[in-house]
């Protein structure tokens, strides 16, 4: 028996429009968590050169070694240099260079060295002209 001669059945429908927000709302989270680093999965082997001895001579002739001690005193190649300004540790450095074009500074900081000491190694060099500076570091073995 059928009551509802008149009556349409209406047809079901599914609504997107939630389902749209849920998948928006994953897209953002996964966008901004997801690290993008475009080297990591780089294999990469470096070319290899054969130096001679002259040249590993001539290329250690072009390194500065700059020390930082604990208590902020300074070194270039185990000169101690008396610091007034970033203009005298620049004079320094240079001397020190020997009319060099561009030597390699190697800043060997003691761990409790103030970061500013270094951060004026840096500047110092950088006044120089020099942008090649770098860093020693110790590594850790089995024992802390």
């Amino acid at each position: 028996m059928n009551f509802q001669r008149g009556r349409k059945k209406e047809e079901p429908e599914i609504n997107l429009v939630p389902m749209i927000d849920v998948l928006l709302v994953i897209l953002i989270f996964l966008v901004i968590t997801t690290t993008y680093s475009k080297f990591s999965e780089l294999e990469i082997t470096l070319p290899q050169v054969a130096a001679t001895e002259e040249e590993r001579a001539a290329d250690a002739s072009k390194v500065i070694d700059v020390s930082v001690s604990a208590a902020g005193d300074y070194t270039i190649n185990l000169t101690p240099i008396k610091f007034t300004s970033i203009e005298s540790l620049r004079d320094a450095l240079q001397s020190a260079a020997n009319n060099q074009k561009n030597p390699v500074i190697i800043i060997s900081a003691d761990a409790k060295a103030a970061h500013q000491s270094v951060i004026t190694v840096m500047e110092a060099a950088r006044l120089a002209g020099y942008n090649q500076v770098t860093f020693t570091t110790e590594v850790l073995g089995d024992n802390p």
